[in-house]
C-alpha cells in the first residue's frame, strides 16, 4: 500500500512532523500516527439545520467502523445549510459550503472521507467537495422523517404545507386548523419525508455509485441506519487501502445512471442543477440535452408526493432503491461502478418489490415516460426545465396571455389583489429570481394561485420563472429560465399580455410576438430596481462570478477538479 497522505503531516522526527502530532495527541495514541488511515468525518449536523440534527450520533457510528477497520476517525464539522431557515435562500450557499468542505479536505492531514449529507443542498455540496478533491470519498444520507398525520391523513412535509397553505387561502381550511397541522408536519429527526431535493440527492448519490447500495432512503430514526454507518466507516478504510477516488465512481456512465434513476422515481427538478455541478466539478461532459435525452423514455416507477401518494416511509417498506433500478436495468449503463468496487447493475439481482402500490412494476407503471424536460425556444434560448409528472395534463400544452412580476416582492403585493388581471388561462410570469438576480435563484417558481381564482376553485395555472422550485411542490411550473432574467435573459422583456406558448411535448416555451419585437425591448425599471446588487462579502463574490442554471449555478472558477495537494507548507 502507497504511503498515506497523512503521513505528509505526521511521518518523521522534525519539527513540523513533532508539532502535528502533539497537538493531535489529546487521546490519540502514538500508533495513530504509523501510517493507519486518517478518516474525516464531513458532518453537517447543526440544530440550526434540522434535518441534519441526528448526525453527531451516525458520526459516532462512522467511527465505529472506521476504528474496527483499522483506521483514525477525525469529526470534521463543515458548512451546514437549514432549507427551511436560511435566507435568502439555501441556494446562494451551496457553493460556498462546497468550496469550505474542498478547501478543509485538502488542508487538512486526511487520506478518505465520510459525507454525512441529508437536507437539500448538504448533499451536492459535499459531493461537489469531495469530486474537486478527489480522496476517496463516500456519502451516508442521513434519511427521510417518519409519516406524521392530522386529522388522519398522513402529511407529505413541503408538499402538504404548499396544499394547506392554499386551502386555507382559497377558505375552506380555517387558520386555526392550519396552525393546528404544523405540529404534526414534522414527526422526528431526518429530512422531508416527500420526494423533494433531500430524499432525490440521498438516492441520486447512491445511483451515482457513492452510497453503499441499499442505504439511501433508510428513515433516520431507523436503527438500520447505525448499522449502515458503521460499515460505512469500515469501507472508507477500505477506500483509502485500495485508492478508489469519486473520479473512478462519478464517470459519465454513473452520471447517465442517476438520470434515468431520476426520472424513475420522480426525483426534483432541484437534481438537474445539482447534477451539472458536480460533473463540472470532475470535468465530465453532461448537458441539458443529455438529461433530456437519458430521461425521456424511463417510466415513472415510484407512486411518491408530489407525484403521487405516497411517502417515504412507504418507499423504504416496499425495497427502496435497488428494485425500482431492477426495472429500469436494461436503460442503465452496465460500467459504472459503486463505492463497493462491484457494477451497480450487479448489486441488483436480489432486489424485490414488497408493494407493488408504491413501487410499480416496469409493466405497468404511473407514466410511461416521466424525465424532467428541458424546454427551448425565444423565452429560455438556454433552456428551461419543467417536471411533467408533477403538472397537470391539460396544461402541457397551453397558450395564455401573460401576467408578469418583476420580482417577489411585487408577485407578493398584487398576487391577491381583486384588480389583478388575470384569469384561469392566464401565464404567471416571475422574474429576478436567477442566480445573480435575487441572488442566489430561489425556491419561488411554484408562485401561488391569485386568491380571486382559488376561490373559484382554480388549483394549477402554468407558471414561468428564472428561479427554483421546492422538490416537495407541484403545479404546472416552467423553471430555472436561461439567461435569466438579470443575465440579459428575454424573460427580463416580457411583458403583460403577451401570448406565451407552452409545448412540452415539442419541448419547447416562446412568447408569440413578431421577430425582433424582443430584441427591441428594454427592461423595465422596475425590474433593473429589483436586482440584487451586493457590495461585499460573498453575495458579491457569487453574484460576479456565478453561472447559469444550464450549466449548475456553479462559480466559474471552481469548475473542474484540484486534486489534494496543498500548495505550500506552514511552519
Amino acid at each position: 500500500m502507497a504511503e498515506q497522505r497523512s503521513s505528509q503531516w505526521y511521518a518523521g522526527d522534525d519539527r513540523n512532523a513533532y508539532i502535528h502530532r502533539a497537538w493531535m495527541r489529546r487521546g490519540l495514541p502514538r500508533h495513530a500516527f504509523d501510517g493507519r488511515p486518517h478518516i474525516a468525518i464531513a458532518n453537517t449536523a447543526s440544530d440550526l439545520t434540522p434535518c441534519n440534527a441526528h448526525f453527531d450520533e451516525v458520526a459516532t457510528s462512522v467511527k465505529q467502523g472506521v476504528f474496527e477497520a483499522g483506521g483514525i476517525p477525525v469529526n470534521m464539522p463543515v458548512v451546514s445549510l437549514g432549507e427551511t431557515l436560511v435566507r435568502p435562500t439555501a441556494m446562494l450557499w451551496r457553493n460556498m459550503a462546497a468550496m469550505a468542505t474542498e478547501e478543509m479536505l485538502r488542508g487538512n492531514p486526511i487520506d478518505g472521507v465520510v459525507l454525512l449529507g441529508g437536507c437539500d443542498k448538504t448533499t451536492p455540496a459535499l459531493l461537489m467537495a469531495a469530486a474537486s478533491v478527489n480522496l476517496p470519498a463516500l456519502v451516508i444520507p442521513g434519511g427521510p422523517m417518519l409519516t406524521g398525520t392530522f386529522r388522519g391523513t398522513p402529511l407529505g412535509c413541503g408538499t402538504d404545507v404548499w396544499r394547506l397553505s392554499e386551502e386555507t387561502r382559497a377558505g375552506t381550511l380555517s387558520r386555526e386548523q392550519f396552525t393546528r397541522s404544523e405540529s404534526a408536519m414534522i414527526r422526528s429527526r431526518g429530512h422531508c419525508n416527500t420526494m423533494g431535493t433531500a430524499s432525490t440527492m440521498g438516492l441520486l448519490a447512491e445511483a451515482l455509485g457513492m452510497v453503499i447500495p441499499g442505504l439511501a432512503g433508510t428513515p433516520a430514526p431507523d436503527s438500520r441506519l447505525l448499522e449502515a454507518s458503521h460499515e460505512s466507516g469500515r469501507l472508507a478504510v477500505e477506500l483509502v487501502r485500495r485508492g478508489r477516488r469519486p473520479s473512478e465512481i462519478l464517470t459519465k456512465a454513473a452520471f447517465h445512471n442517476a438520470v434515468v434513476a431520476l426520472s424513475a422515481i420522480g426525483g426534483s427538478t432541484n437534481a438537474v442543477v445539482h447534477l451539472l455541478a458536480i460533473a463540472g466539478r470532475l470535468g465530465v461532459e453532461l448537458t441539458l440535452a443529455d438529461i433530456d435525452r437519458i430521461g425521456a423514455e424511463v417510466p415513472l416507477l415510484v407512486d411518491l408526493q408530489p407525484a403521487g401518494r405516497f411517502l417515504m416511509e412507504d418507499l423504504h417498506r416496499a425495497g427502496g432503491l435497488r428494485p425500482v433500478l431492477r426495472e429500469v436495468r436494461d436503460l442503465l449503463d452496465p460500467t459504472a461502478r459503486t463505492v463497493t468496487g462491484s457494477r451497480l447493475v450487479d448489486d441488483l439481482d436480489d432486489a424485490e418489490i414488497w408493494d407493488v402500490e408504491v413501487i410499480r412494476p416496469r409493466s405497468a407503471p404511473i407514466r410511461e415516460q416521466a424525465g424532467i424536460a428541458v424546454l427551448t425556444g425565444n423565452l429560455a434560448p438556454s433552456g428551461a426545465v419543467i417536471k411533467p409528472a408533477a403538472a397537470s395534463p391539460e396544461l402541457l400544452r397551453h397558450r395564455g396571455r401573460a401576467v408578469v412580476f418583476d420580482s417577489i416582492e411585487d408577485m407578493h403585493a398584487r398576487i391577491d389583489s381583486p384588480d389583478l388581471d388575470v384569469d384561469a388561462d392566464s401565464v404567471l410570469v416571475l422574474r429576478g429570481c436567477g442566480p445573480r438576480g435575487y441572488p442566489g435563484m430561489p425556491e419561488v417558481a411554484n408562485m401561488p394561485l391569485p386568491r380571486k381564482l382559488l376561490e373559484r376553485g382554480v388549483r394549477d395555472m402554468v407558471r414561468v420563472c428564472d428561479g427554483r422550485m421546492s422538490g416537495t411542490a407541484y403545479g404546472t411550473v416552467v423553471l430555472h429560465v436561461a439567461p435569466e432574467a438579470a443575465a440579459g435573459g428575454p424573460l427580463a422583456v416580457v411583458r403583460d399580455g403577451d401570448p406565451i406558448v407552452l409545448d412540452v411535448a415539442a419541448r419547447t416555451i416562446t412568447v408569440d410576438v413578431p421577430p425582433g419585437e424582443l430584441d427591441r425591448r428594454r427592461p423595465s425599471s422596475a425590474l433593473l430596481g429589483g436586482l440584487a446588487d451586493p457590495r461585499r462579502g460573498w453575495e458579491r463574490l457569487y453574484v460576479d462570478h456565478v453561472m447559469q442554471a444550464d450549466t449548475g449555478v456553479d462559480l466559474d472558477f471552481l469548475v473542474g477538479s484540484s486534486g489534494d495537494q496543498v500548495a505550500r507548507e506552514s511552519h
